[in-house]
């Protein structure tokens, strides 16, 4: 039996651990400590009412549901009976008590004890049941005090899961925010649904965790899958069909799968997918997916304007160096000065080493700080003459008009140096944990002569390249 010295000890540990910001499992890893060594409980759980889902689940483990089984038919019934007497009344052996236990409850408890008791006691907030805390329990004798320390216990949880289910709930607001912020910002600097859509599927993904998220562009009269790579989840597919200017969402009849369309301007222009084969849409998470769906749709609503225009404009939007067209057009300009003048010329091929990599481990939005830092790096190396280019994904080509073969060389050796020393600030990509990372790249040299044309002169670059690439990357190799 416990003193009033270790009730005081017991409590003041408790509230220890309650007030601490821990995960739930920890939590209950530490509360059943507790309950084990001073009140000689063997386990305890923290059951919470979902009123999203309508479903009683375990706080520590998501997945477990108290539904559909005897033992969970058992614990909603004893929910559903303490939310009535707004928790003053508790569970024991499957019998009902008062809080305050009179002299003939306590009897009637000796009386209904055996080798293994279950204690469920209300968790209570605002006058209004919310949970359960179910104990076992081989005690042999229970007194007014043990129950009483138990309605604390209960009580001192229930503020608990309260303030986690709180900040949970903020934090998941916070990340909403982000997560359209972002996307605004998209607008603002990406033009190219080849970024576009990736960075979109990462935000979506990272703040709605509990599902898959696929998005599918509309292309003539179907929907093409652009990211990821794979969606062989049949239902996704034939809710998409469903879609019409109409439809706000569509949910699978479990509310597991939900298809959001992009529309914009009174079109379709694809649909974004969330899907689990375990938890089912909440209806907030079904109204920011509302929401960040409508502010995608725009984002590549503008993204499909712009892309007339740019194939005409002659610098790269992510990178500013010159793209792809541009570099077609100042070779064929290099070349004939070259030929005309009887001056050197060589160029360069470079590929970031182990970009995808980089990618799937961190993220498009890192790949894109990554392609911006190496061009400016590449800028700060080059003569004001000299032409460099994004040709295309993690590839740039470097035009070194008036050089010879041995220049070109060293300059990418010196590029190729100075990149593998940097620091490349991802900080800004949303990479949970890293704020710089380091990489490396290949580099393929080769200078112009009178037999070759503009395309076999960049595919002696290549080959280079490959070479470079073969022999185990971060070096350069001259043609």
């Amino acid at each position: 039996m416990l003193n009033n010295q270790d009730n005081i000890e017991f409590l003041c540990k408790l509230s220890n651990v309650v007030s601490k910001k821990i995960s739930p499992v920890n939590s209950i890893n530490a509360i059943n400590k507790l309950l084990k060594t001073y009140l000689n409980i063997n386990k305890a759980e923290i059951i919470i009412w979902d009123s999203n889902s309508m479903l009683l689940k375990d706080f520590g483990d998501d997945l477990k549901l108290y539904e559909e089984t005897e033992s969970g038919n058992e614990i909603n019934n004893i929910y559903s009976s303490l939310a009535v007497f707004n928790g003053n009344k508790f569970y024991f052996n499957e019998n009902e008590f008062e809080c305050n236990l009179t002299e003939e409850e306590q009897y009637r408890i000796t009386e209904l004890k055996s080798e293994n008791n279950t204690i469920i006691f209300p968790l209570v907030a605002n006058n209004e049941v919310f949970g359960l805390l179910k104990t076992d329990s081989e005690k042999t004798i229970f007194t007014k005090d043990f129950f009483s320390l138990l309605n604390i216990t209960s009580k001192l949880i229930s503020g608990a899961v309260v303030n986690y289910i709180l900040n949970e709930q903020m934090e998941v607001s916070l990340n909403f925010y982000k997560a359209m912020k972002d996307i605004a910002k998209i607008i603002e600097s990406q033009y190219e649904l080849s970024y576009i859509i990736p960075m979109i599927g990462e935000m979506i993904d990272r703040f709605l965790s509990s599902h898959l998220i696929y998005i599918f562009i509309k292309q003539d009269k179907d929907y093409k899958l652009v990211w990821p790579n794979a969606c062989k989840e049949e239902t996704v597919y034939k809710l998409i069909k469903k879609i019409n200017l109409k439809t706000e969402y569509i949910l699978s009849e479990d509310s597991k799968i939900g298809v959001f369309p992009l529309i914009s301007e009174n079109t379709i222009l694809g649909v974004i997918a969330a899907y689990s084969n375990i938890e089912k849409l909440l209806q907030k998470d079904i109204d920011y997916l509302v929401q960040l769906t409508r502010q995608s749709g725009l984002t590549i609503q503008r993204a499909n304007v712009y892309a007339e225009v740019l194939q005409y404009a002659t610098l790269d939007a992510l990178t500013g160096l010159n793209n792809r067209r541009q570099f077609e057009i100042r070779l064929k300009q290099e070349v004939s000065n070259s030929q005309r003048n009887n001056t050197p010329l060589c160029g360069m091929m470079i590929d970031i080493d182990y970009f995808k990599k980089v990618n799937d481990t961190y993220g498009h939005a890192a790949g894109d700080c990554i392609l911006k830092n190496v061009s400016e790096l590449i800028k700060n190396e080059l003569r004001e003459y000299d032409i460099a280019c994004r040709y295309g994904g993690e590839e740039f080509f470097i035009i070194l008009p008036q050089t010879k073969l041995s220049e070109a060389a060293a300059v990418a050796q010196r590029l190729r140096k100075v990149i593998e020393e940097a620091k490349i600030n991802i900080k800004d990509s949303g990479a949970v944990g890293v704020s710089y990372i380091k990489i490396t790249v290949s580099i393929g040299v080769c200078s112009y002569s009178e037999d070759l044309n503009e395309d076999s002169f960049v595919q002696k670059a290549d080959k280079a390249l490959y070479e470079a690439k073969t022999k185990g990357r971060n070096r350069v190799i001259v043609f």
